[in-house]
């Protein structure tokens, strides 16, 4: 067999390894109807207990928070739900992104999840957004919610102003194709920020935020260009008007803070706004903590109950 010949056998090989394995630990992934047609998938992570919902950060997928659930089997049955345009769930058509709808991606698993209510919520960044602007709709369905430095601005502080901002840029020329899901990791575990990510983390990231392509490369499933779209709205939703209003207690984390204007420089505000808020600062610990020290954010959802 010639060398090509060879390459794309092992790259077929690979991609049926991949959908086996996809399929085995998909096998309670479930469909829920949010809005605007638009079918989120729900993943269950297993555990016993409480049920604990995992909200993702933008850019990224339920599955790169199973780590934390797996620290938490003995006290939760957790789950975790791909965000439209994310991991599973796909992207409408022509759709100018709406953070609202990240809400309402955020309120379907819930109502499928915990439909009587006493459901727990970690979210991270927006995720930690689409978390707390569900509250505000639907505070029946939640007993806490753990947001770490989630993006709720007071406007017109952030938002889209003159040029693109570093991560803005870094998003829309992020690369989408791989040769390998292995070539994949090894790419991403050699640069920062994903080189000091959790190693489970890295894996499930890639191997379930890619999926194989036609020509034989992995493709990345949430499209650079809808990432960077996200960032660019993250300050203009109506989250931070909406934070006197919500009762749902909410514990407020972020990492050290370096920049008033940031994340993290902004958390401390949004939990005072807050009716029932609490705000945790973490002295050595930074936006991406969550994907660092999957342990780190387990333990901040046990202690918030």
């Amino acid at each position: 067999m010639s060398a090509l010949g060879s390459a794309r056998s092992a790259r077929r090989s690979e991609r049926q390894d991949w959908q086996a394995s996809r399929s085995a630990s998909d096998d309670v992934a479930v469909q829920v109807e949010s809005s605007g047609g638009i079918n989120v998938a729900v993943h269950e992570f297993g555990g016993t207990g409480q049920p604990l919902l995992l909200s993702h950060a933008t850019g990224f997928h339920a599955h790169c928070y199973q780590p934390i659930a797996d620290r938490l089997a003995d006290r939760f049955t957790s789950f975790g739900h791909d965000h439209r345009g994310h991991g599973n769930t796909p992207q409408p058509d022509d759709w100018a992104v709406d953070w609202d709808c990240y809400a309402d991606d955020a309120i379907a698993a819930a109502e499928a999840i915990a439909p009587n209510g006493g459901l727990v919520a970690f979210g991270h960044s927006m995720g930690g957004a689409s978390l707390v602007m569900a509250a505000h709709r639907r505070p029946d369905l939640f007993d806490v919610i753990v947001a770490f430095e989630p993006i709720i601005f007071p406007a017109p502080d952030v938002g889209p102003q003159g040029e693109p901002t570093p991560m803005i840029a870094a998003a829309r020329n992020r690369r989408s194709n791989f040769e390998s899901f292995g070539a994949a990791i090894e790419n991403y575990a050699s640069k920062p920020p994903m080189q000091f990510f959790d190693a489970d983390v890295l894996r499930l990231y890639v191997e379930h935020g890619f999926a194989p392509a036609d020509d034989g490369t992995v493709e990345l499933l949430c499209a650079p260009e809808h990432e960077a779209r996200t960032f660019e709205t993250g300050g203009t939703h109506r989250g931070w008007d909406l934070l006197p209003e919500i009762e749902t207690r909410v514990v407020v984390v972020s990492g050290r803070v370096e920049q008033e204007r940031s994340p993290a420089g902004i958390a401390r505000g949004v939990a005072e706004r807050l009716t029932n808020g609490t705000y945790i600062e973490l002295s050595t610990g930074n936006h991406l903590s969550p994907f660092i020290d999957p342990a780190e954010s387990a333990q901040l959802i046990v202690d918030a109950l």
